[in-house]
């Protein structure tokens, strides 16, 4: 036997081969199973912002078929479905030119739909908005850092532009996209990872 091998070294390298495969732990497939689908790799505001951020899922928004940008969610442990606990980043890359005025109108109407939000916070809110979305281009990024119980942390391109330090504002805002009660349930399932 050892001369047939030392004749036909391929034979020495498949045997080693098939001796040398394990099949994985349990615990190994439940890991495998739980991360992510390599990503993209975290926008470079996360490195101080949120450590240890990995990407988590992403998705198209669409608009009567428009194209509007795509978002993408990042955390540094995985996602669970009530996501307002958790710290984490969801960067929007826009497709199209779009005024900042109708950014924050729009999220302050999302945000009324995924829980109550009083007169006078809906005005403070909308002012906190429209200082803090500027008008994007194609290919711009706003990305918002959730900071659970304290604040949502917003930059532009990678630059800070603001934070609105209000645990409710932080919960409502993050919820237009992960809040079970969000008007884009598809959107909400790919950036979870569920799809």
């Amino acid at each position: 036997m050892a001369m047939a091998l030392a004749r036909r070294p391929w034979l020495l390298a498949a045997l080693a081969g098939l001796l040398s495969t394990q099949a994985p732990t349990q615990a190994q497939a439940q890991a495998a199973a739980s991360a992510p689908a390599a990503g993209p790799p975290p926008p470079p505001e996360l490195a101080d912002a949120l450590p240890g951020a990995r990407w988590r899922g992403a998705g198209v928004m669409r608009f009567l078929g428009l194209h509007i940008y795509d978002a993408r969610l990042w955390s540094p442990e995985p996602v669970g479905s009530d996501s307002s606990g958790q710290a984490l980043a969801l960067e929007l890359v826009y497709a199209r030119k779009l005024v900042g005025r109708l950014i924050a109108e729009r999220s302050l109407k999302e945000m009324q739909g995924v829980g109550p939000v009083s007169d006078a916070q809906g005005t403070q809110w909308l002012q906190a908005m429209l200082r803090l979305f500027p008008d994007v281009q194609a290919g711009d990024r706003l990305t918002g850092i959730q900071r659970p119980g304290q604040s949502a942390r917003f930059f532009f391109n990678g630059k800070l532009r603001g934070e609105v330090a209000d645990a409710d504002f932080t919960r409502l805002f993050f919820g237009i996209w992960l809040s079970p009660r969000t008007s884009e349930p598809q959107l909400r399932a790919q950036l979870l990872g569920q799809t």
